[in-house]
């Protein structure tokens, strides 16, 4: 059993900052990417930022500049620093990642169950 659980979400005014949080915890043999989506009212569920085990990132370019990805490989954990908000960042945000649970198997994504980040004008 494998569990991802965030943290971090809440109401903030525009310009300010949030930090979110994902655990990963449960029978873990290693995590490959990890990476945060969100997802607005009405829209589809969009790829903010990912990161790999080795640390390399990539962000959509809403964000560039304004969100930094990271992890701590020791705790099983991704976090999403959020700078400079807009009330268009406001959505439910998710955390994935690709678990492998045993030696020789195949990765196989989680999802998290969601934190909503509402950003005031």
């Amino acid at each position: 059993q494998v569990q991802l659980v965030e943290s971090g979400g809440g109401l903030v005014q525009a310009g300010g900052s949030l930090r979110l949080s994902c655990a990963a915890s449960g029978s873990i043999l290693s995590i490959n990417a990890m990476r945060w989506y969100r997802q607005a009212p009405g829209k589809q569920r969009e790829l903010v930022a990912d990161i790999t085990s080795g640390g390399s990132t990539h962000y959509a370019d809403s964000v560039t500049g304004r969100f930094t990805i990271s992890r701590d490989n020791a705790k099983n954990t991704v976090y999403l620093q959020m700078n400079s908000l807009k009330p268009e960042d406001t959505a439910v945000y998710y955390c994935n990642a690709a678990i492998n649970r045993y030696s020789g198997a195949i990765s196989i994504n989680y999802w998290g169950q969601g934190t909503q980040v509402t950003v005031s004008s």
